[in-house]
């Protein structure tokens, strides 16, 4: 029999009549010879709900709390699942990640996967069950309970795969596949047979929403077969390859284009320019686990410099308040912030052979009227900061450019 790990997401299982379609789905593959360990999401919606009743009760909860609150989404979708099994005929078993003992970090709501026992999750597989493991979540050293931030489910499917060793981990979604960009934006995008786990990567960490990113780190790490499929339509997915670096001379020039809207940008200015200068910076940055994206340093003038970088949108306040604080100490002119920027990129491994791709993109952003800010680069992928209003226009021109159709 195949192991093999599935994963549903809230929009899978956002009805009672969805869960019971999910159900029939998986009593289908398990008389079909599949061992089969699901992680589902909480409904579609129900994470929203968990944190509108927060809000309405504090502006600033706990973030310890907050874990207890939103994990509780899952409990209820395992559970459910686990209900329309048995109707079935199966006994299946659900666990709350604190149960399957998935061991995480202590950074509330951003917590990070270290161990998982699987002891129970083959027992029960060695006794003709489905396994049910609520997604999104573990416990801490101390018990305490944790979640992995958003799209958190496919991060535990893909950690629970490698830690069972299991054949496939197939991520059920409401699209069917990867696609050369958001078809919302561009309608006439494609979906993509196989991409390499390298670009999947960039395309995630970069804006594309169908996985979440450490998901696919975890994958490529120990090499799990990786699928996105579709929960409502039949069809192979996209395949996320682990092909060797030779490939690339063969590989489409561009693979596909990510965007993220909720981008801000903040420049301290006039700050003196010596070493560690950066560090004083955005070292307070990251003691507050705020992720820092682009960063452009100007050139040294009369001993002064402008350090220039962009965070998500969630954490431009907090990100400007700390640099309130630091503009006395570092002795800085000022400080600058800019929350209507986006980011959007081209990602393809066929860049490493073939030159001209940033000028090709430039050139297309500068013939439709788009301003640059800021550009970070990799051997595989290009970046360009922009304002919000302009990004739909970019990506349905870059798409075009570039032949993605």
């Amino acid at each position: 029999m195949t192991l093999i790990v599935e994963k549903f997401g809230g929009t899978s299982v956002g009805s009672v009549e969805r869960i019971n379609a999910v159900a029939d789905h998986l009593l289908a593959k398990h008389a079909a010879g599949e061992k089969l360990v699901v992680v589902v999401s909480a409904m579609s919606g129900e994470t929203n709900r968990l944190i509108g009743l927060a809000s309405a009760i504090t502006d600033k909860p706990s973030p310890r709390e907050m874990d207890v609150l939103v994990s509780t989404g899952e409990q209820v979708t395992i559970a459910l699942l686990s209900m329309a099994l048995h109707t079935r005929g199966n006994d299946a078993r659900s666990y709350t990640g604190g149960q399957v003992s998935i061991k995480t970090d202590n950074v509330h709501s951003k917590a990070r996967i270290t161990n998982i026992d699987s002891a129970k999750i083959i027992n029960d597989l060695d006794k003709g069950r489905i396994v049910v493991v609520a997604g999104f979540q573990g416990v801490d050293s101390d018990g305490n309970i944790t979640t992995l931030g958003r799209g958190g489910s496919d991060t535990t499917a893909v950690a629970i795969a490698a830690a069972i060793k299991a054949d496939e981990c197939r991520i059920y979604t409401d699209v069917d596949g990867i696609y050369t960009t958001d078809p919302r934006v561009v309608p006439e995008a494609r979906r993509l047979d196989t991409i390499t786990a390298e670009e999947m990567l960039e395309l995630a960490s970069l804006g594309a929403k169908v996985l979440q990113t450490r998901s696919v780190e975890f994958a490529g790490k120990y090499k799990i077969p990786l699928r996105v499929l579709s929960s409502f339509v039949d069809g192979p997915g996209t395949l996320i390859t682990y092909e060797e670096e030779g490939t690339a001379m063969e590989a489409p020039l561009i693979s596909g284009i990510a965007f993220q809207r909720d981008e801000a940008k903040l420049t301290i200015r006039g700050i003196p320019d010596h070493p560690g200068i950066a560090h004083r910076v955005l070292g307070p940055i990251s003691d507050a686990h705020i992720n820092v994206d682009v960063i452009i340093q100007n050139a040294s003038a009369k001993g002064l410099t402008d350090l220039t970088f962009t965070v998500p949108r969630g954490d431009y306040p907090a990100c400007m308040e700390l640099l309130d604080s630091l503009v006395d100490t570092l002795g800085a002119r000022d400080i600058k912030g800019d929350d209507k920027i986006a980011k959007v990129s081209i990602v393809g491994v066929g860049m490493r052979s073939h030159s001209g791709v940033a000028n090709k993109m430039f050139k297309t952003l500068s013939d439709k009227d788009i301003n640059i800010q800021m550009i970070s680069t990799s051997e595989i992928k290009i970046s360009v900061i922009i304002q919000e209003d302009k990004l739909d226009l970019a990506v349905q021109s870059l798409h075009e450019a570039f032949n993605l159709a």
